[in-house]
């Protein structure tokens, strides 16, 4: 139903989760727990695939905190639970409230969770390329060292997500890293003319480490090649399915 990072795992009074499909109530191309109500799954699916997470949280059915994601820099502090009104527009969360689950939702693109072991602060950060260019994973770090954290006692770990081998870019998208670093062109490998294989874990962790995050922990999983485990937007694309479901990856200190 879920896996860990050995990294956040090793830490007292933490509980996280890297959400599988599996586990679930979801059918078809939404099997089995997809956690997406921004997908044409029956909502009472949803939420009760959601509600499964935060039995494995530790948490309440409303303390499980996401956002609408915008692929943005934007970021949330969480102080309680959800108030049954519309998802805030953002792209991560954070807290200091003990039984406060921290959530960001993916389908390919990167899920990063934070924590800092001492100051008792988490986070989560949805970030594929769009969100880490423009700079999602910096932004949780400062939010999170604004609840006192310090961004030298953080662990962040990435968990599934579209890897090189899988994800063929156009020379469009090269460019627009490339303006913004003429050094970013070693996170593209050769592919067909005019395209590349970007390297999204790679351009995390580099961010990361540039941020000044002590200890990174990448889980080395392939969200595209492994439909028996994860949910796929390129994989559903290239096989033409009208929708796909997403995951959760979720952090809280335990309440």
């Amino acid at each position: 139903m879920h896996v860990t990072s050995p990294a956040l795992a090793g830490i007292s009074g933490l509980r996280h989760a890297f959400f599988t499909r599996d586990g679930g109530v979801s059918s078809g191309i939404y099997g089995s727990l997809n956690a997406g109500f921004g997908s044409g799954d029956d909502p009472d699916n949803v939420r009760e695939n959601r509600r499964r997470m935060t039995e494995v949280l530790g948490v309440a059915e409303n303390a499980l905190i996401s956002c609408f994601q915008i692929h943005s820099p934007t970021v949330i502090v969480a102080d309680g639970p959800h108030d049954g009104g519309e998802r805030p527009r953002a792209d991560a969360v954070v807290t200091k409230i003990p039984g406060i689950a921290c959530g960001v939702a993916a389908a390919d693109c990167g899920p990063v969770l934070f924590a800092d072991a001492e100051a008792r602060v988490v986070g989560a950060a949805h970030a594929g390329w769009k969100g880490a260019l423009g700079g999602v994973l910096e932004a949780t770090i400062a939010a999170m060292e604004q609840l006192g954290a310090d961004r030298g006692r953080i662990t962040a770990a990435v968990g599934p997500l579209i890897r090189q081998p899988s994800y063929e870019v156009s020379q469009s998208f090269i460019d627009q890293f490339l303006a913004a670093d003429p050094g970013y062109a070693r996170f593209f490998a050769p592919g067909r003319p005019e395209h590349a294989q970007f390297d999204l874990p790679g351009f995390i962790g580099h961010r990361l480490t540039l941020a000044g995050i002590g200890t990174i922990d990448d889980l080395g999983l392939d969200t595209y090649s492994d439909p028996d485990r994860f949910f796929s937007y390129r994989r559903s694309t290239h096989r033409r399915e009208p929708d796909y479901g997403r995951h959760i990856a979720a952090i809280a200190l335990a309440g």
